[in-house]
């Protein structure tokens, strides 16, 4: 997301990206709806759930994916009286390859229909984006929320993304190695990005859930959703 222009085409770039939703409406082969079940398992725990992960998802003789980023929360607030939902970014990183892309994900609110959906639904679009893009979305007038540094695998059961990862607290002063944990557990996640009016994918990722009881319960998280 590269930019030489005015505040006026930062603004209308933006806008793009925010316009996803109507998108995907309009066009059903665009993938940007995501599913999404969350949960947390105790460090103490995490080995055997990774053992478990390791025998039901694919690739099994070759393991699963490694990440280990760095992470920024921004949220764009509504203007004047409106009570309008801010909208959610995270721009990530690799911190072990500083010639890697920056990515920027757009997150949107929880849909509110049905309640019977065995997962939240929500909008979601990634973007690789140029170096600059903290100071673009600062320009924006977004809020600097927070920064964490994320580690972990991720598994993958078809179109299933399972996300297994420990947060540590971001301090440019100290090495990666020696950040502090923000909590004793693991954050899980399962998800799976499709085009919209896809839920049956809801059905699948529940069955995929029960697999992984009484050891973890992934389930639908009322509260902030905004997560990596």
């Amino acid at each position: 997301m590269d930019y030489d222009g005015g505040t006026g085409s930062k603004f209308a770039e933006m806008n793009t990206v925010m316009a996803v939703d109507g998108a995907g409406q309009k066009f059903g082969n665009i993938s940007n709806q995501e599913y999404l079940l969350q949960g947390s398992i105790f460090d103490s725990s995490v080995e055997v759930l990774i053992h478990r992960l390791r025998g039901l998802c694919d690739n099994t003789d070759v393991g699963p994916e490694s990440f280990h980023d760095h992470e920024v929360s921004f949220a764009l607030m509504s203007s004047g009286a409106s009570a309008a939902p801010p909208v959610s970014f995270r721009v990530r990183r690799a911190v072990d390859d500083p010639t890697s892309a920056w990515q920027l994900r757009y997150l949107g609110n929880p849909e509110l229909g049905d309640k019977s959906r065995p997962t939240i639904v929500r909008s979601i679009l990634d973007i690789p984006c140029a170096s600059d893009i903290v100071e673009f979305l600062k320009e924006l007038g977004c809020r600097r929320e927070f920064d964490c540094v994320s580690k972990g695998f991720i598994f993958r059961k078809g179109r299933i993304k399972i996300v297994v990862a420990k947060f540590h607290r971001y301090d440019s002063s100290k090495n990666a190695a020696d950040l502090e944990p923000v909590t004793g557990s693991h954050y899980v996640e399962m998800s799976v990005v499709a085009p919209s009016g896809q839920d049956t994918v809801g059905d699948d990722m529940k069955l995929m859930a029960d697999q992984l009881k009484p050891l973890i319960v992934l389930d639908k998280v009322v509260g902030d959703y905004n997560r990596r």
